[in-house]
């Protein structure tokens, strides 16, 4: 049976031997195992609002399916959603796009494989401000390119600055990807920062400008800044967003990107060869969602505001976590070196901070992801997209695993 699975194994094509699992769903499945043997799980892993999606977007889903929108419909999407996605565009970000710019997909991480598809020829470089969501790598290695990162830190809250970025640009660079709100560190970018970013990539023409915005409407700060509306760059960056985050859909599957046309019609290309458009009536649901009633996504932030201070405070108590006060997202990221060559109770010694991962997991019974899936090894990520009393728990138990490190 063994020497079967072998051989079954060699017939696997390359590309997906070589991919790497996704850490947040592996962590998340790691976490159900152990739930199914009895364990009292806490997941802090997995980047999922714990809302249910608002009442009117449910409503027109509903209406959608009695007006029977059960057919194909267009590639990139129905044109009544790209005017609401363009609309959305101008009162949020003050980014112009038409409707013929717009290309909706199925869920943000399909967006940014069609870009990566397109954008990227093997041997080709894309530059990654690290940490970066974990898909990134694993879409840009599927594409045959490599990934040049920039490494950050807690001190400096996880921002890459213009002087890293032009330090790492060759003449192989074809791409510049970074989220703001970041993934996992939840780090906001001012519109000083990226036009700082925006003064180096002007002068070169032939990188393409991604910027991954899904967690938009979950920032803390003032005002959200988009580099699209830098004008030296505008023509050259492809604006990511989806309905997720902000509006608790992560089960319907949209994404969406404004973007120079030529790349429009590009990814709306290679679209068309894996999944044609995304679900019909997700589409009437979404221009529900991207309408003038943000009153429910405005409520989920400021729970998501008190929950941030709450974590915060807890993990402060934690001897050894170095921990910064993230702009947005609903994450925490934070350094667990100090704990990197302790030893547990048992006589087993933490060699990583995927090692402590594994040790809170298995031993506090709360999932959290590590931070070398994101491009940084001090780390780990913790979503507190959980109640506040499981956050509570949670913290309380990695306070107890932590503090019996020797």
């Amino acid at each position: 049976m063994e020497s079967t699975i072998v051989e079954q194994q060699n017939l696997l094509s390359d590309r997906i031997q070589n991919m790497k699992e996704s850490a947040t769903l592996k962590m998340a499945a790691l976490g159900r195992e152990l739930k199914a043997k009895g364990a009292n799980i806490i997941s802090l892993s997995l980047g999922e609002p714990d809302f249910d999606t608002p009442q009117h977007v449910k409503d027109a889903a509903k209406k959608a399916i009695d007006d029977n929108y059960s057919h194909y419909t267009p590639v990139p999407g129905y044109m009544d959603l790209q005017e609401a996605i363009c609309h959305k565009f101008k009162r949020d970000n003050n980014l112009d796009y038409t409707p013929a710019q717009i290309v909706t997909s199925t869920g943000a991480k399909q967006t940014l494989v069609n870009l990566m598809l397109c954008l990227i020829n093997p041997g080709d470089e894309a530059i990654l401000p690290a940490p970066y969501w974990v898909s990134y790598e694993a879409q840009i290695l599927l594409a045959g390119g490599s990934v040049v990162g920039l490494p950050t830190s807690i001190e400096t809250d996880f921002k890459a600055t213009p002087e890293q970025l032009e330090a790492a640009i060759t003449d192989k660079t074809r791409v510049f990807l970074f989220s703001s709100p970041c993934n996992p560190s939840g780090s906001v970018y001012t519109k000083a920062e990226l036009e700082g970013l925006a003064e180096v990539l002007a002068k070169h023409e032939k990188i393409t400008i991604v910027a991954d915005e899904i967690y938009e409407h979950i920032n803390f700060t003032d005002q959200h800044a988009s580099i699209g509306t830098i004008e030296s760059v505008k023509d050259r960056v492809v604006t990511v967003n989806g309905l997720s985050k902000g509006f608790a859909m992560t089960g319907w599957r949209l994404g969406y990107m404004g973007a120079p046309l030529w790349i429009a019609k590009a990814c709306s290309k290679m679209q068309g060869q894996f999944t044609s458009a995304t679900c019909s009536i997700t589409q009437r649901a979404a221009i529900a969602a991207l309408g003038d009633n943000l009153e429910p996504t405005y409520a989920m932030k400021e729970s998501f505001l008190k929950r941030r201070a709450l974590i915060l405070e807890k993990l402060r108590e934690i001897e050894g976590l170095e921990v910064n006060e993230p702009q947005g997202a609903f994450y925490v990221f934070p350094s667990a070196k100090s704990f990197v060559g302790k030893t547990t109770p048992d006589g087993q010694t933490l060699n990583s901070v995927d090692d402590l991962c594994m040790h809170i997991l298995n031993t506090a019974h709360v999932s959290v992801v590590p931070g070398s899936a994101f491009g940084n090894e001090n780390c780990f990520r913790i979503s507190y997209a959980s109640s506040e009393e499981n956050l509570i728990e949670a913290c309380s138990r990695m306070k107890a695993c932590l503090g019996a490190l020797k």
